[in-house]
């Protein structure tokens, strides 16, 4: 009546645009009357509702059907103090039913349903029947010290036919998990488990460690906070909360800053199936809807709750970082202090000849490398151990007819011209390039005959050009992983990032600080190279200012460009590092290893350079290559796993590459890549080896390329036939090998032509070699692995062993950053030893 009188008079306001209101109203008249015939039918044909008065731990077994329904009610007290867990367990016993049965648990604040069998989905769609269910009930907080509540179990069915079950409930046994005591369980994936931990006073942060001695049925643990429904189905697990995936360990860090109510659930949840944790697939069913028997699914776990490290462990943790390489610094000014103090020494005597023996006038040794034992003058911190003009001009060796002021002329006359390719316009100039570079025996004056104010300029580019790099590179990458790690608190999946759980110490948003931090060493001992070659390039220069002889005309030419970029590398190593640590995963794993390609680069190049100052690789074809190794790696990483295509092209490119370098090397780029190259190559091997039968013009550079050759030949075909997943590795430890190999071709080299090395060089050398062999020994432990599964990754997983805070990873980076930062060391003064002897009685190798 009320919609007909509310209609009645508003019919004049609108007669156009929708239905008029009587027609609506007549409209609404039908529907009312049809849904009460309904709800009577309803009711007339109601189930009969069987209740039940149930109690604890009793089995009941009844009959159920679409006839009848019934309700068994519970009653427990419920204390603010004391939480019980309460389990329902169901089982049904029937075969062959036409529909399931349903269970519904309704509680003060939350309600429970599940359906038995219980169907289960895996990959592919496929469906698991469960027939045997256990739940656990959420348990909502009280505010009353004690407090009777009551709860309900429906039982109902639309089978026609009567279905057999049993139910029973009980309470759950250590439900509340305490500080340090391990819990043993079972749990499969229709009877998931969960338990209740309170953080204790005094403890912000634990570990939730979950173990079993059984890889598989692959499982789930989850953190999720106190709150209804709790999620404890393999297809509901990811919901909420943390959670990661296991086989034999997991284990995640819970702060209490992320649960407001100083507790949380501890979720262990059976999958379905074994392929997220690397198990096997089961096969695909022939119909869509057709049920797989699971088996026996049953996993047996423990877990337990450890407080985790507090504040003053991380302070520890920090100060020990950063006095661990601060005490290089303090090193470092200790050796130059002692230097300048053995260099003013020496200085006085050279201005007092009265007091010099007869070894220290300017009698000429028989041989370069007789006054290279003499002059022990090298230092880190000098200018790559250069005397000054008084000791130039008592120890001329062979320089006294030209006066400095010869030397300063005809220096200046180099300098007018500042373009390196005007050495190299004229044919007869490049004729003279032909003769000079392709004899027999070199001389470092030889292949010193470019303007040294223009090479300078040209080894600056390589450091201006990775700076430039870094910029580019660092940037995108510092934004990627801060979204990473958003990704991995926002959603909580674990699985995301490969870390070592055992020892991961979050702070604030970051989930593992210590990897972070170990990886400072590299920035701070970069800067102290850094700071090194500067002191050196800064003597060098006022030497040359003062017209040094020394410094014009002895020893290996001083180039720092290279140096300059090496530590700049090495401080950039660090950077990426710490963002590949920030999540670590195979997609961001080429952030760790890019500037470890570039640093084994640059050492080789910086290696080359020493003897072969005019015909290095510029910056521009330097840093290109380097491109193309990144751009192998990226690909390596995405397509290589298993593609037998991939590795061969890969492979025939490695033979290739190492095929032109060597002849590169051997002929000292005197040689053409065109059409008449394979008619030479002929030429060459007939008049040579066949009429003439003679051996190889350049036997040293010959057993370098030899040995080069069978190297990279056997990586090339250890890469084809294992095709290891991990290709960045793989290319890192091909760069590696042949850096090892130049260095020690170098070395020996520089031993057989009468060089020696000096005492601080050598300490280098000997202290670098332990550092990085215990470095390896770490690197091999092995604490986690993105070629596998994050389940499997876990397994390898350990506990800190240095501080309660770093693992063995963490000294990975502290010493393999001390080993390069040496091996740094060692290339800047392994030839000090040269820095009085002629340029052209050093010989080139």
């Amino acid at each position: 009546m009320m919609v007909l009188r509310s209609c009645w008079k508003s019919r004049h306001k609108n007669r156009s645009g929708r239905a008029p209101c009587w027609i609506r109203s007549g409209l609404a008249v039908i529907l009312w009357i049809c849904v009460s015939q309904f709800i009577c039918e309803a009711v007339g044909e109601s189930k009969s509702v069987v209740p039940k008065d149930a109690e604890f731990d009793v089995t009941y077994n009844d009959t159920v059907t679409s006839e009848n329904q019934t309700i068994y009610a519970f009653n427990h007290t419920v204390s603010r103090n004391k939480t019980e867990g309460v389990r329902v367990t169901v089982d049904v016993l029937s075969q062959g039913f036409e529909s399931p049965l349903l269970f519904v648990v309704r509680q003060k604040q939350a309600v429970l349903s599940f359906q038995v069998p219980l169907i289960l989905r895996g990959l592919y769609q496929r469906k698991y029947p469960y027939n045997h269910v256990g739940r656990t009930l959420c348990q909502p907080p009280t505010r009353a010290a004690s407090e009777t509540q009551y709860f309900f179990v429906d039982v109902s069915t639309l089978s026609s036919q009567g279905t057999n079950y049993q139910l029973r409930v009980s309470r759950v046994e250590s439900f509340t998990l305490q500080t340090d005591k391990k819990f043993s369980f079972t749990a499969s994936p229709s009877q998931p488990q969960y338990f209740k931990y309170v953080f204790p006073d005094g403890v912000d942060t634990v570990i939730v460690k979950v173990n079993s001695d059984m890889n598989f049925p692959c499982s789930v643990m989850s953190v999720q906070d106190i709150q209804c429904p709790v999620y404890d189905l393999d297809n509901n697990v990811a919901f909420i909360g943390m959670y990661q995936t296991m086989t034999k360990k997991g284990a995640i860090t819970v702060q209490r800053k992320d649960f407001p109510s100083n507790s949380f659930y501890v979720v262990v949840v059976v999958k379905t199936e074994d392929e997220a944790c690397g198990g096997p697939l089961r096969f695909y069913p022939l119909r869509p809807d057709e049920l797989i028997d699971a088996g026996n699914r049953t996993k047996v776990l423990d877990v337990i709750v450890s407080p985790a490290i507090n504040s003053e462990v991380y302070v520890m943790g920090m100060l020990f970082c950063l006095g661990i390489f601060l005490s290089f610094y303090l090193l470092t000014l200790l050796v130059a202090c002692l230097e300048n103090k053995r260099m003013n020494k020496k200085r006085d005597v050279f201005q007092d000849p009265a007091d010099m023996s007869p070894a220290e006038t300017g009698k000429t040794p028989a041989s370069p490398y007789e006054y290279g034992s003499f002059a022990d003058n090298g230092s880190t911190l000098s200018s790559e151990a250069i005397t000054d003009s008084a000791t130039s001009t008592d120890n001329n060796y062979g320089y006294m007819e030209r006066t400095l002021d010869s030397v300063g002329r005809s220096r200046h006359e180099s300098l007018s011209s500042v373009e390196e390719d005007d050495y190299d316009t004229l044919d007869d100039i490049n004729s003279d390039k032909n003769i000079v570079r392709t004899k027999k025996f070199l001389c470092v004056s030889d292949l010193a005959r470019k303007d040294k104010r223009v090479l300078s300029k040209k080894y600056q580019i390589y450091f201006w050009n990775i700076a430039t790099i870094a910029v580019f590179y660092a940037l995108p990458v510092i934004q990627l992983v801060i979204t990473y790690q958003t990704v991995v608190n926002v959603t909580g999946n674990q699985d995301i990032c490969f870390y070592n759980f055992l020892c991961a110490h979050p702070l604030g948003a970051l989930s593992a600080f210590n990897n972070i931090l170990s990886n400072l060493g590299y920035v701070l001992l970069g800067l102290l190279f850094l700071l090194i070659v500067l002191k050196r390039d800064i003597v060098h220069n006022r030497a040359m200012v003062r017209n040094d002889l020394n410094a014009l005309e002895c020893g290996i030419p001083k180039h720092f460009g290279l140096f300059y970029a090496m530590g700049t590398a090495l401080m950039m190593e660090g950077l990426l590092s710490a963002c590949y640590h920030v999540c670590p995963n195979y997609t961001n794993f080429q952030f760790d290893t890019s500037f470890m390609y570039m640093i084994a680069g640059l050492c080789m190049l910086k290696l080359y350079q020493k003897r072969h100052p005019d015909i290095n690789a510029s910056a521009y074809t330097a840093y290109a290559c380097l491109a193309v190794v990144i751009f192998f790696s990226v690909l390596g990483v995405v397509f290589g796993k298993g593609n037998t295509v991939f590795w061969i092209i890969f492979s025939v490119i490695h033979i290739l590459a190492t095929l032109l370098l060597s002849t590169q090397l051997y002929y000292m780029g005197r040689w053409r890549l065109d059409s008449g190259v394979l008619r030479r190559i002929v030429y060459i091997v007939y008049t040579d080896s066949i009429r003439q039968c003679s051996g190889p013009m350049y036997i040293d550079r010959m057993v370098l390329l030899v040995m080069g050759n069978i190297v990279n030949w056997s990586l090339a075909a250890y890469g084809l036939i294992e095709r290891p997943n991990d290709f960045a590795s793989y290319l890192l430890a091909i760069a590696i090998c042949n850096l090892l190999l130049y260095f020690a071709f170098y070395i020996i080299m520089k031993l057989r032509s009468g060089e020696r090395i000096q005492c601080l060089a050598l300490v280098c050398i000997l202290f670098t070699a332990v550092v990085w062999g215990f470095a390896l020994y770490f690197f091999f432990q092995g604490l986690s692995t993105w070629q596998k599964t994050p389940a499997e990754s876990r397994e390898h997983n350990r506990d800190c062993i240095l501080l309660s805070f770093f693992d063995d990873h963490d000294i990975w980076h502290f010493l393999s950053s001390i080993a390069m930062f040496g091996s740094f060391l060692v290339l800047l003064t392994m030839d000090d030893d040269l820095d009085t002897v002629q340029r052209d009685k050093i010989f080139v190798f």
